[in-house]
């Protein structure tokens, strides 16, 4: 069975939305506008990078990041892993040719199913819905975040409003860095 890792750049009120800069949102790039740069909070990003196998990205996600991620150093451990995208409309001549094998699943279902194969990690990165239909079919099992000191009100939140049980957490690794940034890895307790 894979672990299946959601990770984020995240408000304290629980906002993901345009983290770098992506268009639309009233608070765009919000992660560096209001928040000291400190290299030694993004070790993680890289550490992400060696520690999966896999990532798993909504539709909306794909469309934004595969026309930019594909030449950007930073993610370059990215460039030849699988990636998967949940979507019901994208079709195989809408995915990009330079960013490593890439496979359309149609359904939470077939998440499901993926889990269920050997293999290391699975990421999601981005994906606000996707991360919150994920959530509430109990799918996630770890949350790499980083929990910048902003409260940026309206925008697309990580976490579902669904009425459902509590789901507990268990803290397994965190940091506070001098820019108030919080690194917190949680592992969800099935």
């Amino acid at each position: 069975m894979r672990t299946l890792i959601s990770t984020a750049f995240i408000s304290l009120d629980g906002v993901v939305e345009a983290p770098g800069g992506e268009p639309g949102y009233r608070n765009s790039g919000w992660t560096f506008k209001h928040t000291e740069f400190v290299p030694e909070a993004f070790e993680i990003k890289g550490r992400e990078q060696g520690e999966v196998g896999a990532m798993l990205l909504g539709r909306v996600s794909y469309e934004a990041f595969s026309p930019v991620w594909p030449a950007m150093e930073d993610f370059a451990g990215y460039k030849e892993m699988p990636k998967y995208v949940v979507s019901t409309t994208l079709t195989d001549d809408q995915l990009v040719s330079d960013w490593g094998d890439t496979t359309i699943l149609r359904s939470l279902d077939d998440v499901a199913e993926l889990k269920k194969t050997e293999g290391s990690p699975i990421i999601v990165h981005g994906s606000a819905s996707l991360n919150q239909a994920l959530s509430d079919a109990g799918l996630i099992d770890r949350y790499h975040l980083l929990v910048f000191p902003l409260l940026l009100g309206a925008g697309k939140r990580l976490f579902s409003t669904t009425d459902k049980d509590a789901q507990k957490l268990k803290l397994v690794e965190h940091e506070v860095y001098s820019n108030g940034l919080q690194k917190q890895i949680l592992d969800v307790v099935h």
